[in-house]
């Protein structure tokens, strides 16, 4: 008999959840325009997610392969619009310390394809300029401008940097003359923002009241219960809930026809006295912490054995534990 009950990615659930148009596009009006319809679901298109590069120097070159979780551009009559991206879903059910650094690469690695894409295609004609041939483009060739959202879906308030500057210490002398890089943090526990699609109004409304650690466990699943009910909550977004909360569903009740939110709750509605939750709880943020270590070493590309070596001194665990930290994680950042 196959198996019924069974435990979500959370990546894979939250990338699918927003490759509909409609959903990306009112995620955007809500998060950049207070919610009034700029972006059409229409004018959106799918981008390649993957934005691998080669960093060259005189004497040295190193390929540098990101992935991002979901790009699309929104295009118009024009030759060009606006590249709306959306990042950081992959990882960041926990607090990533180093997220405005992350999303700085991703941008950088979008804008740097777009460039490529100009200098693979230049040839310098007759009575060409020496500084276009240098620069590999025209005075008159433009970028696609890149937007980045990061949406956290924690338990915890998000309480690390949301710009570069935040990540730095600058000298006070120096901060007006150092670049910073801001980063769009949306938090589904509590984000103020107007939705129109009615999945992400539901998504959202759930996460809410799943994320809120002022209300008792029982009475949390009971709210969200009911609120399902009486808003006829949809499978998908049912399923994506449940990724993004690290909660197992019991699929056999979708196939009786009958997706509400109770299917959520195999693991949820647990007493505080359960031992097996309290272990799982501790488990689940030694792995975050381990995560945020091995993705931070591997974009400062540290050695392997010197990011082991880390997760020991750091977590206080086992060269084998780190190992097997280390191949999960690592192995995650480049399928």
């Amino acid at each position: 008999m196959a198996k019924k009950t069974q435990k979500l990615s959370p990546d894979i659930v939250v990338k699918n959840y927003w490759k509909d148009n409609g959903r990306f596009a009112d995620f955007f009006n809500a998060a950049l325009f207070g919610g009034k319809q700029v972006i059409l679901p229409e004018e959106l298109e799918d981008s390649d997610t993957d934005v691998s590069t080669v960093l060259e120097k005189k004497q040295y070159a190193e390929t540098i392969k990101e992935f991002r979780d979901n790009i699309k551009i929104r295009k118009k009559s024009t030759a060009f619009g606006a590249e709306l991206a959306m990042v950081g879903l992959e990882s960041q059910q926990h607090v990533h310390y180093a997220m405005p650094m992350r999303v700085m690469g991703y941008d950088y690695a979008t804008y740097k394809k777009q460039y490529q894409g100009l200098a693979a295609g230049y040839q310098k004609g007759p009575g060409g300029k020496s500084s276009e041939f240098l620069s590999k483009m025209k005075k008159g060739d433009k970028l696609i401008p890149v937007i980045t959202a990061v949406l956290y879906y924690g338990e915890e308030p998000w309480d690390g940097a949301t710009t570069l500057h935040g990540m730095l210490d600058i000298p006070e002398e120096l901060a007006g003359y150092v670049n910073d890089y801001k980063m769009l943090l949306v938090e589904a526990r509590e984000h103020g923002l107007v939705f129109h699609n009615k999945s992400n109004i539901d998504f959202f409304h759930l996460l809410g009241i799943l994320l809120d650690r002022g209300i008792p466990r029982e009475e949390a699943k009971e709210k969200a219960i009911r609120y399902s009910e009486e808003h006829n909550t949809s499978k998908d977004v049912v399923m994506t809930v449940a990724g993004a909360t690290n909660t197992k569903i019991d699929y056999s009740a979708f196939e009786k026809g009958d997706g509400k939110m109770c299917t959520l709750f195999e693991e949820i509605a647990r007493t505080s006295e359960d031992k097996g939750r309290l272990e799982g709880r501790a488990e689940g943020r030694l792995e975050g912490r381990a995560e945020e270590i091995i993705s931070m070493g591997l974009e400062s590309n540290f050695p392997e054995n010197s990011i082991l070596e880390t997760l020991q001194n750091r977590l206080g665990i086992t060269l084998q534990k780190a190992t097997e930290y280390f191949r999960r994680f690592a192995g995650q950042r480049i399928q």
